[in-house]
């Protein structure tokens, strides 16, 4: 607990574009001493970590505002910018990496020190590696999408790495130039495919999409812990927001009842939905047993 309140995203947002700068140093000159158009596909993906690294703790910065009038549900979805531009990012630069690749398949050329290179590529890696690590636990811990997508952008980074000091390797042993080129191509096809991913997710977050099965569960579990033949639930929705999460619920019981005892047992489930899972906001709308809401109703409308 205490180190999930010590490692907020902002802290190691701020550790990424450190490490970004770090990296990009380090496979820069791997690429200058050598000329492998591989390290060279290894230190662009470094260029793109520190963009979006940058950007996402902005969007963190923006996203912690509390709610105003113009935002009554907060600034929580600009986590969801930062995931889609990232994934825009780590797209480009799988594009450029592929042109790069292609342009030295048909054009081999020697490589050099490639021992130096390869220590630099590997120390890089075990840089980023060991940030990521911390990070995906982070967001998990924070349930921030800005943090978690540069984690597995920072993964994609090292798998990268990983394909290149390999491909390196077997250009070292065989003495098949081309094979650089192939690795770079191949490493470009694997972030692509991340890239895609994080675009795909950063879109369904902007859509209000609903929370997780596991949170469900925990919501559903809530509910039966009140369940009882004078009180019922129904028409629950849930969407997610960022680090907030939402749900929304009809709640049904005797028309004989007080208000303040129906709104006192409305509290109470209100309460243990927002206990049990954290950064729920829980809105329960009452009504008496006998009567029905119907959604998409054009009797609604009236």
């Amino acid at each position: 607990m205490l180190a999930a309140k010590f490692l907020t995203p902002r802290r190691l947002l701020w550790a990424s574009v450190v490490v970004a700068i770090i990296t990009i140093t380090l496979k820069t000159l791997a690429w200058y001493i050598t000329d492998s158009v591989g390290l060279l596909s290894d230190a662009m993906e470094s260029f793109v970590n520190l963009a979006s690294a940058i950007f996402a703790l902005m969007m963190v910065t923006i996203a912690q505002r509390p709610a105003d009038e113009d935002h009554p549900y907060g600034h929580h979805k600009a986590e969801y910018f930062s995931s889609g531009f990232e994934g825009i990012l780590i797209i480009a630069a799988a594009m450029g990496i592929i042109w790069a690749g292609a342009h030295r398949l048909f054009d081999p050329q020697p490589l050099q020190a490639l021992g130096w290179g390869l220590v630099l590529s590997v120390l890089s890696s075990v840089l980023n590696g060991l940030l990521a690590w911390v990070m995906f636990r982070a967001a998990k811990e924070h349930r921030s999408i800005a943090l978690e997508a540069d984690a597995r952008h920072l993964v994609t980074d090292v798998w990268t790495s990983v394909g290149v000091v390999v491909g390196l390797g077997a250009v070292a042993l065989t003495g098949w130039l081309w094979l650089d080129a192939v690795v770079a191509i191949g490493v470009a096809l694997n972030i692509l495919k991340e890239g895609v991913r994080l675009m795909w997710r950063s879109s369904q977050g902007l859509m209000d999409e609903a929370l997780e099965p596991e949170v469900l569960a925990q919501i559903q579990q809530v509910l039966n812990d009140f369940a009882h033949h004078t009180i019922r639930f129904d028409h629950l929705t849930t969407r997610r927001s960022g680090q907030r999460r939402f749900v929304d619920m009809h709640m049904h019981m005797p028309a004989s009842w007080s208000l303040g005892r129906a709104a006192a047992v409305r509290t109470s489930v209100e309460q243990a939905l927002m206990s049990a899972v954290p950064g729920l906001r829980a809105s329960i709308q009452l009504l008496p047993s006998d009567v029905e809401a119907h959604f998409d109703d054009a009797k609604d409308l009236i």
